[in-house]
């Protein structure tokens, strides 16, 4: 069997699932902001941001560095020299960040303690795409 092919496919859907999770759970936290006095939908926005974060995004952000840390070990620790992977590295270490980050907003959201705006949450929402972007550029084309 290819353990290799197998961790890369396995990585491949996990960053999948929670890349859906760091750009969805913005999204939810700009219409929680807009609605934050009536209490109904209050409710139902803090039951879908504890759900999206504990049972989807952070299960498939563990698996996703699991899967990348796995694919490393077979291709060899001899990888970790090259540049690609120590900026994809930095920049998934951001990402992990901005992850825990969210957190701590889904956390605010439950005791109602938001104090930012739903044009501050469009606004962080764009941080997941641009370093998603620049970590397919980086893995692709593997500057030296």
């Amino acid at each position: 069997m290819n353990y290799y092919l197998l961790f890369k496919s396995l990585h491949l859907i996990a960053v999948i699932s929670w890349m859906a999770g760091l750009l969805y759970l913005p999204r939810i936290f700009v219409y929680h902001s807009e609605n934050i006095e009536n209490i109904n939908s209050s409710n139902t926005f803090k039951i879908m941001e504890r759900k999206l974060f504990y049972y989807i995004m952070t299960p498939a952000m563990i698996l996703s560095w699991i899967f990348g840390l796995l694919l490393i070990l077979n291709l060899d620790f001899s990888v970790l020299n090259q540049l690609w992977i120590q900026i994809k590295g930095i920049l998934v270490i951001l990402l992990t960040v901005y992850h825990f980050y969210l957190g701590k907003c889904v956390i605010r959201f439950s005791n109602d303690q938001n104090n930012n705006s739903s044009k501050f949450y469009r606004i962080i929402n764009e941080i997941p795409t641009v370093l998603l972007i620049l970590i397919i550029f980086i893995v692709i084309f593997k500057p030296i």
